[in-house]
């Protein structure tokens, strides 16, 4: 028997779309939850961590959405 699971996931791998949406997404959400809760976000800025006060997130999003949240 085939374990297509396993040819699925390679799939996914080799082509990388799905992975890339899942982890904007992820980042959205870590984001919006972050300001919701008033929790400051640690993030990789200019090759060090930056922490980013919670009413500060809404414009990072749209200026940068490169920055990494850590």
């Amino acid at each position: 028997m085939i374990d297509r699971s396993s040819k699925d996931v390679a799939a996914i791998v080799r082509d990388g779309t799905a992975i890339d949406r899942a982890i904007e997404r992820a980042r959205r959400r870590v984001m919006r939850r972050h300001r919701q809760l008033g929790i400051p976000l640690a993030i990789w800025h200019e090759g060090r961590v930056v922490e980013v006060p919670p009413e500060s997130i809404a414009a990072l999003e749209q200026e940068d959405p490169g920055v990494r949240a850590t």
